[in-house]
């Protein structure tokens, strides 16, 4: 009978260590804040290096006007060195991605970078005048307008076509 009390005591030391690491664990969850609200997303001004960008660009850069405040500009870069692209994200009102993206590199080769893959669709819509070709992705969908002299323009993004073709609406050239 030696041996079972051994085995039961093995049991309960067990029991009890689990326990006392469940009962720490509960107590370090109580006392870490959490928060489980979205992040505060940072709006950034972009008006400078789009101003750089139309000064320095091959090509009329390309950028919103009228939109509401509830679009929040979050990144904007151009690289002169990179086939003059250009690229301002926004975070649009339902919560998606929204990006500008524009270059002179070879169509086909930026417009799969920027819709990171997506396939062209026969689906075509004409927004202010131009006709934009619609593309579908497991990722991103876009709106590419080509044929522009020496750029290709892309709308891409998490959002939906409706938003898209609101930012593809709104894009200035000056």
């Amino acid at each position: 009978m030696a041996g079972s009390n051994g085995k039961q005591k093995t049991v309960r030391d067990m029991i009890l260590s689990m326990g006392i690491v469940v009962l720490v664990a509960g107590v370090i969850y109580l006392f870490i804040p959490h928060d489980d609200s979205a992040p505060d997303i940072k709006r950034v001004d972009y008006r400078v290096e789009l101003l750089t960008a139309r000064r320095a660009a091959s090509y009329p850069v390309a950028a919103p006007e009228g939109l509401p405040s509830s679009w929040k500009a979050t990144s904007v870069r151009f690289q002169g060195d990179n086939f003059d692209a250009w690229h301002l994200g926004f975070h649009a009102p339902d919560g998606q991605y929204v990006g500008v993206e524009q270059s002179a590199q070879k169509p086909a080769v930026f417009i799969d970078e920027t819709t990171q893959g997506a396939e062209r669709t026969n689906v075509t819509q004409k927004i202010d005048g131009r006709t934009w070709t619609r593309y579908k992705g497991g990722r991103y969908d876009a709106l590419v307008l080509q044929g522009t002299k020496g750029s290709t323009t892309v709308v891409t993004g998490t959002a939906s076509f409706e938003q898209l073709t609101r930012m593809a609406g709104a894009l200035r050239t000056k």
